[in-house]
């Protein structure tokens, strides 16, 4: 696999189009990266005879660590408005379309569209990557406006839409249009569609849980752990949360089990059920829930 710093570079390089972006969206982006590749390398080894990708094209990793660095700009651009608002409603428009921002300093968008679209093993999955950046872009917006109005979600309405802010479908959508992983066909299964469903709840209430501190003190109200105690104070928020994990946890492997859906979607299922331990808790500096971590902010 491409060496850290060889990647970041590329990285980094190429964030330097987009106004506002910093270092650690592309540090992030390439551990996280490299967390997801190294857990799924030896089936994305066994996929390469069937669709030619190989597994250390550095072109392909570098234009996946680039689009985890996107998801972690635009959610920062979302959060602590690195970007005007109409900025932002124009880079959004560009990336749901695929086409150049029409304001000057956000060059990078259309860069790595361009790529991804040229890189694409199956087209279906580039289509269906720019409709997921669409629900991803329009619930970050929904998560925020809300936390800043009067009326308050219900815990139903905050999952079902944290389930779009937490991005996974984009991460799957654009590992699979790398590697040629045929998420297009898996879509169509209903089984598939819930899996997608139970791991993105997961990730939602994993990372809500583990950056619930930062939020509190940064006054973000996004967040299912602060949501609850604003609701029920007395309420035991962090138990009740580790149970609906355990519960999402075990209807994810029960469907997993059942259905047995090809290489490598069983490895990165759990890869990313396993975060929670393998990524945030060694995260540099976004993940980070120590006293060293300062103010450092989960992202949405």
């Amino acid at each position: 696999m491409i060496q850290t710093e060889r990647a970041l570079q590329q990285v980094l390089e190429w964030g330097r189009s987009l106004t506002g972006f910093a270092d650690e969206h592309a540090v992030e982006a390439v551990r996280g990266g490299q967390y997801i590749l190294q857990r799924i390398h030896p089936s994305l080894r066994d996929t390469s005879a069937r669709t030619g990708r190989d597994p250390q094209d550095e072109t392909l990793i570098v234009a996946f660590y680039r689009e985890l660095a996107l998801l972690f700009w635009l959610d920062d651009c979302n959060d602590l408005g690195l970007i005007a608002p109409e900025q932002l409603a124009a880079v959004e428009q560009a990336l749901r379309q695929g086409e150049p921002c029409a304001l000057p300093g956000f060059e990078g968008c259309a860069v790595l569209r361009a790529s991804l679209a040229a890189l694409a093993f199956d087209r279906r999955d580039y289509a269906q990557l720019l409709d997921d950046t669409r629900c991803y872009c329009a619930a970050l917006r929904a998560g925020h406006a809300q936390a800043a109005g009067a009326e308050r979600w219900s815990y139903a309405e905050y999952l079902h839409n944290g389930i779009d802010s937490i991005a996974y479908a984009n991460v799957f959508c654009c590992l699979s249009l790398l590697w040629g992983l045929d998420m297009a066909t898996l879509r169509a299964r209903p089984a598939f569609r819930q899996v997608l469903r139970l791991i993105s709840a997961i990730g939602r209430l994993q990372n809500d849980l583990h950056g619930r501190d930062k939020d509190r003190w940064a006054g973000e109200a996004d967040n299912a752990a602060i949501l609850l105690l604003q609701r029920y104070p007395a309420m035991p928020v962090v138990e009740f949360l580790n149970d609906e994990l355990a519960g999402y946890t075990r209807m994810l492997h029960r469907v997993i089990a059942e259905e047995r859906f090809p290489a490598p979607w069983g490895p990165l299922i759990e890869a990313m059920a396993a975060i929670r331990a393998q990524y945030y808790q060694t995260s540099a500096s976004r993940y980070r829930s120590d006293s060293a971590g300062g103010g450092q902010r989960a992202p949405a």
